[in-house]
């Protein structure tokens, strides 16, 4: 397939892609890390390491307790992540226009998914996606290619290169490649040289804005 022919299926992460929880992730992350004696992590450092999904990425923290960890976690984040929630700039203009563009969208996650689905709602973003995937709605999450799988599952449309897998993060790349999807990344900064080497995007685009104006001039 070129890479100048207009998808028929976009698959979007969530976290910093559509919507900015950062400083939710880490409140939730460094309360947790303190009720287990473990120093909290700056926002530089949750940025850099924040990647896998909990049952993929707590264990290496916290050991034989992580799924105690997850608990304080959860609840922490349920506290806060509805109030707490920011659309990124021009997301929803960008969801919209490509709906009317007769594109199938949908949404590949490592959060947990009932969490996932609450922020959709809450947003009133559910009309634009078919599935929304997160974590432990499959059997492996992301970069597992089972997610993919799981996201296009009702549209019929199969896992390929007329696919996008859209995200700011390389776990993101890394599960295009693993499904055979485009990878594209979309973050303000372009790649550092070297830093992508192992999934490379065949995209990249700063912002919302420049994906979406992009895709109407394919």
């Amino acid at each position: 397939m070129s890479l100048n022919a207009k998808p028929r299926a976009i698959l979007f992460d969530w976290d910093n892609t559509l919507v900015d929880s950062w400083p939710t992730i880490l409140d939730a992350l460094n309360v947790t890390l303190e009720a287990f004696d473990l120093t909290a992590w700056t926002m530089d450092e949750a940025k850099a390491r924040v990647r896998k999904s909990m049952r993929d990425s707590f264990p290496e923290l916290f050991g034989d307790q992580w799924r105690q960890a997850g608990d304080v976690f959860y609840e922490r984040y349920a506290a806060i992540h509805v109030k707490q929630l920011q659309p990124l700039p021009g997301a929803e203009e960008m969801l919209k226009s490509l709906v009317d563009a007769g594109i199938h969208l949908g949404v590949v996650s490592n959060k947990k998914g009932d969490f996932l689905r609450q922020e959709s709602k809450h947003l009133g973003w559910d009309q634009y996606f078919g599935v929304l995937v997160g974590a432990l709605d499959a059997e492996n999450d992301k970069p597992a290619p089972d997610v993919v799988d799981l996201a296009l599952a009702p549209s019929g449309i199969k896992k390929g290169p007329d696919v996008w897998f859209v995200g700011d993060a390389d776990i993101d790349l890394e599960c295009a490649h693993n499904a055979g999807c485009m990878a594209v990344l979309i973050r303000e900064q372009p790649p550092e040289p070297g830093e992508l080497d192992a999934h490379p995007p065949a995209r990249h685009f700063p912002n919302c804005e420049a994906l979406c104006k992009y895709i109407y001039t394919m």
